[in-house]
């Protein structure tokens, strides 16, 4: 019972930071309805600018909100290269990501990782108050979960949030009534590479190190959070459905740590990640019928 603790106490907490990730791959998959690959490129680009912030004395709130930054920088890029450039979405973020890759190397000043070994992050702060490394990454990662979601509900409520929403839904449309499609697909783009970033800036702190091949597969799990929170529950208005990506991004991380007690080998450790993505995404078949005649992309995760 204790390691079955341990393991739900673990996937909990990997999946509040993870669910940051699976958030910002939700704006670009499902509100925008566009395939960006920026993320695999912006997550490890959010560990490498806490990371160096951190080694060099930098408070670690403002070494996460900096990392937040970054992640916009890389938003903007891919949103210019698709709107301006004219570039498919997926290859622009496949463009975006190539040079993150460089970027990212030169951050962390041409080194594979970077430690934190001995560094003040935003848990040690937490554990100060007596709480366990795992309670501590629960509790802030808690926090900063449910104030993004706050924050994003309350943006997608207004002018400008809707005008985001109506332009992935049908941007021929969008741009007929005056919205500007092409501002609203870049500021999209911005927010979920931002949120991307964060992500990748609170695991670092996390595992203690940024790693420059931590963004390969990142993409993978964002997905099958996503899958798996529609397939717990469907047609919710955003708030709602932004909060079972916490949920979502749990029962992931809480499937692979299943699997991984199976002995499974570390060099096989993608190949299980690959076969339970597999498994979340047939399962809409199964559960799931569908859209409704007449329901449209964002319509059918989404109802308001």
């Amino acid at each position: 019972m204790s390691t079955f603790q341990d393991l739900f106490l673990s996937a909990t907490s990997q999946g509040l930071l993870w669910s940051l990730m699976a958030i910002g791959v939700y704006l670009t998959f499902r509100i925008l309805d566009l395939a960006d690959m920026t993320a695999e490129g912006s997550f490890p680009l959010g560990g490498a600018i806490t990371a160096i912030c951190l080694v060099k004395g930098v408070n670690p709130f403002v070494a996460t909100i900096a990392a937040f930054g970054g992640g916009l920088i890389a938003g903007l890029v891919t949103g210019i290269l698709n709107t301006k450039l004219r570039i498919p979405a997926l290859l622009a973020g496949i463009i975006t990501m190539t040079g993150l890759y460089s970027i990212t190397s030169r951050v962390m000043g041409n080194a594979a990782n970077v430690s934190l070994l001995g560094k003040a992050t935003i848990f040690t702060s937490m554990q100060d108050w007596g709480l366990s490394h795992n309670n501590a990454v629960i509790v802030m990662g808690l926090i900063i979960s449910l104030l993004v979601i706050i924050l994003l509900d309350v943006f997608f409520k207004t002018e400008i949030g809707l005008a985001m929403r109506a332009t992935g839904d049908n941007p021929q449309m969008s741009a007929a009534n005056g919205i500007k499609t092409e501002q609203m697909k870049i500021l999209g783009f911005m927010i979920s590479n931002g949120c991307i970033a964060l992500s990748g800036a609170l695991l670092a702190q996390n595992n203690g190190f940024a790693d420059l091949n931590s963004g390969v597969g990142t993409l993978v799990i964002g997905l099958a959070s996503i899958i798996i929170a529609e397939v717990l529950v469907r047609n919710l208005s955003i708030g709602k459905r932004l909060l079972t990506l916490i949920v979502g991004a749990i029962i992931y991380r809480l499937i692979l740590a299943l699997v991984f007690q199976m002995n499974v080998e570390p060099s096989d450790s993608k190949l299980a990640s690959a076969l339970v993505l597999v498994v979340c995404l047939a399962l809409p078949n199964f559960h799931l019928t569908g859209k409704k005649k007449g329901e449209t992309n964002n319509d059918a995760s989404i109802k308001n």
